[in-house]
């Protein structure tokens, strides 16, 4: 088979695309034939995906890799860090926990060749099976204070020779000073490696912005290969949490209005997608106790920090107001650590989370969790309440008992899940739930709400990455990328 190079999408800041750019340029080479693979060196995020032999990388490489048509596996990220606090993140390398540090600790007393390393041998894992290798860069790669650390933006373009593309967004404004500053700023050597450019999420008429693409060819001494239309109707999970923003309160008259409840460490978001595509339902974020008024379902979701969530929610007066939705018999479900702090107690005797050894929950269902420093990741099949067959996956620390046995759910056939107390009232450990149509039919059914709506997810995200390969194919030149990324063009 022709051997590629490697390709990079690097950015002139954090949510500017890359991620999403990435996935479809790996639906697009898979669809040309080719053997891709998707690879970032480093990742920050609260959204991971356990691979299927049970370690954890960034939720956008499992994407990414699904978008490739093969199993995510931890060579795609072996530096993932998952944020615990305002300063602090769990180290996660090979898919392991590695270590606790602060954003100081991280970036000055660690080895970064050492961790540069390691993901250099994960990438030739990858590079000795799949080609080409499709590379997404962190944040901005202008960050000059930072560039002496860097295992993951311009230091792996350069080590890999890749042909490497620069992404801005131009929805956020400011798009030549970014475009060019970046380049002014980047060292000859790195400069050169920048193909082309990308102009991402552009509203209105493209054929208006011809004047805006020669300017930023003459100003940059590279190609603008792509502008990409800002687009609604193409859904992609997504990693960063920022769009979580924009869904806050907003319930909606006439639709089931589902209530997750903002958390402060909220990881995988991601659980809730496929409620989003239904049009009978309302998916919004609470934040504030009014919020969950008007909420006829109230999902307390995952977190990174529990003991440290439960106190913003006591703070915040959302304790009071998730316990005041359940005496009111309203549906209240809890995933991962909201299913811990539904218990009665939350207990951290060695302080995986801090300093506080323990705390009571909400009290509704009558559990009580011991947070360890052993962590859960597997992906798995269950059976909801006896009848209801399903897919997803467990990423959590700690264990919760009961007195009592009343299991949510039985994962592989042996292992008792969560607590259910009424169909109305329980929690699970497992993340994707709410990803298997015939469970969500059934809790919304509960709440009084029958909806004819039928959709298979898993058909649905393929159908996802193929509407996202055609518009990249249709507003790039692919022509020129695949010159750049030729053998016998180095």
């Amino acid at each position: 088979m022709k051997k590629y190079r490697s390709i990079m999408f690097v950015g002139t800041g954090s949510d500017v695309g890359k991620s999403i750019i990435n996935a479809g340029f790996c639906r697009i080479f898979k669809q040309d034939g080719l053997n891709p693979a998707p690879f970032k060196a480093q990742n920050m995020s609260l959204n991971s995906f356990p691979t299927p032999d049970g370690l954890e990388i960034g939720r956008a490489q499992a994407v990414q890799a699904e978008a490739c048509g093969i199993e995510c596996r931890v060579a795609m990220n072996p530096v993932l860090l998952k944020p615990t606090g305002e300063t602090n993140s769990q180290v996660v390398l090979n898919g392991k926990p590695w270590a606790n540090k602060s954003a100081k600790e991280f970036f000055m007393g660690t080895n970064r060749d050492f961790l540069f390393s390691e993901a250099m041998k994960a990438f030739s894992q990858l590079e000795a099976e799949f080609n080409p290798i499709v590379i997404e860069g962190a944040g901005s790669i202008s960050e000059v204070n930072l560039w002496d650390k860097d295992i993951t933006n311009m230091r792996v373009a350069v080590e890999k020779n890749a042909a490497t593309y620069l992404i801005a967004d131009i929805d956020k404004g400011g798009v030549f000073g970014s475009l060019y500053g970046t380049m002014q700023l980047l060292p000859p050597a790195e400069r050169a490696q920048i193909g082309g450019i990308i102009i991402n999420k552009f509203r209105g008429d493209i054929s208006l912005f011809s004047d805006g693409r020669k300017k930023l060819e003459e100003l940059c001494g590279v190609p603008v290969v792509a502008v990409i239309p800002y687009f609604r109707d193409i859904y992609i999970d997504d990693e960063d949490s920022v769009v979580v923003e924009k869904k806050q309160f907003s319930p909606v008259a006439g639709k089931i209005n589902v209530a997750v409840v903002l958390l402060r460490h909220m990881s995988n978001f991601t659980d809730f997608n496929l409620l989003e595509q239904l049009p009978e339902v309302n998916l919004f974020y609470a934040a504030s106790p009014t919020d969950l008024n008007e909420a006829d379902i109230v999902i307390v979701p995952g977190s990174k920090n529990t003991i440290s969530d439960m106190i913003f929610l006591q703070q915040r007066g959302m304790a009071a107001a998730i316990k005041k939705a359940h005496k009111q018999q309203k549906a209240v479900y809890g995933i991962c650590g909201g299913f811990q702090m539904m218990g009665e107690w939350i207990y951290d005797p060695n302080h995986v989370e801090g300093e506080i050894e323990k705390i009571p929950g909400l009290g509704i269902l009558p559990v009580k969790t011991t947070l360890t420093g052993e962590k859960t990741t597997r992906q798995c099949n269950f059976v909801f309440q006896r009848n209801l067959k399903g897919e997803g996956y467990e990423i959590h620390m700690g264990e919760t008992i009961s007195t009592q046995n009343s299991p949510t759910c039985k994962v592989e056939n042996e292992k008792n899940d969560g607590w259910f107390l009424n169909e109305k009232t329980w929690g699970t450990y497992i993340h994707g739930i709410f990803d298997n149509i015939e469970i969500v039919k059934t809790i919304l059914a509960v709440s009084g709400k029958e909806i004819d709506s039928e959709i298979n997810f898993k058909q649905f995200r393929e159908e996802q990455y193929d509407k996202l390969a055609q518009l990249i194919r249709e507003y790039t030149d692919m022509k020129y990328i695949y010159q750049s990324i030729r053998v016998d063009t180095q």
